[in-house]
């Protein structure tokens, strides 16, 4: 049987059940049992042709056993029809059996030597099994030469695999030989140096490319994936603008750029390119969510509010999206704004227990604990949880009610001594009430469960900072939590006082050169501080205490000024209003006319 005769045999098949009409040259179409799989029915009597649709059909329909079972019985009534051979090559490969694959693909070829197509999915087979006498044996004529192109570039990217840049380059030269008028060569060229790390000479095969295809955007995209894979950032960003003057608004350039930019910390710049993609594609939601995020991060918290609100318009349905926009109110201090969206989300809404709890957190950062516990015992009347049991407790705690914070606790405990996440809020209960051995035998009890518990690095080694002992003790733990959370600037605040309590023990012990180094970094430490927490009370007031110890009244002023125009906090900052008071008289400046007394 001829592959073409068996094609043409098949359409006509299908165009006689297509159109419900009978032919007579082909015979009556396969039964298709009621409410069963199409054409399962086997035929003995039938010809070859017959096992071929059945197979085609089944393969189809995603069943590959069905159609090699087909073919299998098609090759028992053909069994010289090379294509029927390939065919089962192919499924047995689909079928992850690799050996019944190249069995099958080498009676396939051996019907049919002259077929290009066999030998190439052969030298795919040889190459999984690292096979090369076999790939090569497929692939290359007796002299060694490849058979084709497409031979050589699959040598090409076997020699890659392996390693073997010098067979590698060669290859990808007589390719480039073979296909004067194409990429392929060159792209393959250019992949063996870049792989050799010799980027200078990718680039020039790829610059040499532009030379003779003036303005190839593959070309273009190929070298600015060069100047990343080398690290030159700002190499890769100008291609991309180089590319984009000849294609202002092409969104795949534009977003690459874009990811550059961010890569580079460059976030101003990022801002502007998605500001270009919103304005080219406005209706492209996740650009848009993006562009917020970036603004989000730069402090542009009502430019990002303002561009989810506009998603958030189009679909009202997006909680999660609805907890993002009153994250982001609420971070540029509009709480009425955060707990207006917040509370948008309805009950039954997987996101509803984590806006309530956010709303909880507003109402907290008011000072209005009793109705932000009132919020959390609302949820565990419907949703108890775990977590929102810890947040029950430690809001009773800062509403004095410390006895029943602990009582809620120890209920989690159960009587179990391995639970970390309790012994860490039962540490930061008895600190609240000023325990504070008591507290940091709990914060011991969870490095002891959790040596990697950042949290509880920071606690300790504050906490010893605070009473000036251990600091050198101190100074390791809290350098170990910025290595567990480098980007968290309430741990990079207790690193700089740490430094600030060294030094007041340099200057006790008359070490002034010491001690004034120590505040230097001290100081570095709390601007990083400053920039990761985007301003706070404690922050600033440490700054202050800082300069206070240089001698710097003046500047320290500045800062207890500045803390206590931020979100003053009582209970960490006893003596604030009275720093502030002592240094305006020191400088003969007017009492301050507002703050606490």
């Amino acid at each position: 049987m001829k592959r073409d005769r068996s094609i043409r045999f098949v359409l006509a098949t299908l165009l006689c059940v297509a159109f419900g009409a009978g032919c007579a040259s082909t015979g009556p179409a396969p039964e298709r049992p009621a409410g069963g799989p199409a054409l399962r029915i086997e035929r003995p009597d039938r010809a070859a042709d017959y096992d071929v649709l059945v197979a085609e059909l089944a393969q189809a329909e995603g069943d590959f056993e069905q159609a090699r079972a087909a073919y299998s019985r098609a090759v028992g009534k053909d069994p010289d029809a090379a294509f029927l051979h390939e065919r089962l090559a192919r499924l047995a490969w689909q079928l992850d059996d690799v050996d019944g694959a190249v069995r099958a693909a080498e009676r396939a070829l051996e019907l049919d030597p002259s077929s290009t197509s066999t030998r190439l999915f052969l030298g795919r087979l040889y190459n999984l099994r690292r096979d090369f006498e076999g790939l090569d044996r497929v692939l290359r004529r007796e002299d060694g030469e490849p058979i084709d192109a497409d031979a050589t570039f699959a040598l090409h990217q076997v020699a890659v695999e392996r390693q073997d840049f010098a067979e590698a380059e060669a290859l990808a030269k007589k390719l480039m030989a073979l296909e004067p008028e194409q990429l392929r060569g060159l792209l393959a060229l250019a992949s063996v140096y870049e792989a050799r790390q010799d980027f200078a000479a990718a680039e020039a095969v790829l610059r040499d490319g532009l030379a003779r295809f003036p303005g190839h955007f593959l070309l273009y995209m190929r070298l600015a994936q060069l100047e990343h894979a080398r690290g030159d950032r700002a190499g890769e960003m100008a291609i991309y603008r180089e590319l984009l003057e000849k294609n202002p608004n092409h969104y795949g350039v534009l977003q690459r750029l874009g990811q550059a930019q961010i890569d580079g910390g460059d976030v101003p710049a990022a801002i502007e390119t998605f500001g270009r993609i919103v304005h080219a594609y406005p209706d492209d939601l996740n650009a848009l969510r993006r562009l917020a995020s970036l603004e989000f991060a730069a402090g542009r918290y009502e430019s990002a509010a303002s561009r989810l609100e506009q998603i958030l318009t189009r679909s009202p349905g997006d909680s999660e999206l609805a907890i993002a926009v009153g994250q982001i109110r609420r971070a540029a201090g509009d709480d009425a704004g955060a707990i207006e969206v917040f509370d948008r989300i309805p009950a039954g809404d997987p996101r509803y227990v984590e806006a309530r709890v956010q709303i909880s957190f507003v109402l907290e950062s008011q000072g209005k604990l009793a109705q932000a516990l009132d919020e959390i015992e609302r949820l565990r009347a419907v949703a108890p949880e775990r977590a929102l049991d810890l947040r029950a407790a430690g809001l009773l705690s800062a509403l004095g009610e410390h006895d029943l914070a602990v009582t809620r606790l120890e209920a989690l405990l159960g009587g179990s001594e391995e639970d970390a996440a309790v012994y860490y809020q039962l540490g930061v209960v008895e600190g609240a009430r000023q325990r504070v051995d008591e507290s940091l035998r709990y914060m011991q009890k969870v490095l002891e469960l959790d040596p990697e518990n950042a949290a509880a690095l920071n606690y300790i080694g504050y906490s010893w900072a605070e009473r000036g002992e251990n600091l050198d003790e101190a100074e390791a733990m809290i350098r170990r939590a910025l290595e567990l959370s480098p980007d968290d600037g309430y741990i990079t605040d207790s690193l700089g006082w740490v430094y600030y309590k060294m030094a007041e023990m340099h200057f006790e012990a008359a070490r002034k050169d010491e001690a004034l180094r120590l505040l230097e970094r001290a100081r570095q430490q709390l601007l990083e501080a400053v920039k990761l927490t985007g301003g706070d009370p404690v922050v600033s007031e440490h700054l202050g205490d800082v300069h206070l110890l240089r001698g710097e009244k003046a500047r320290a002023l500045d800062y207890y000024e500045e803390a206590a125009q931020q979100e003053f906090r009582a209970s960490e900052q006893p003596n604030l209003f009275e720093k502030i008071d002592r240094l305006r008289r020191d400088l003969g400046r007017p009492p301050r006319s507002d703050g606490p007394p």
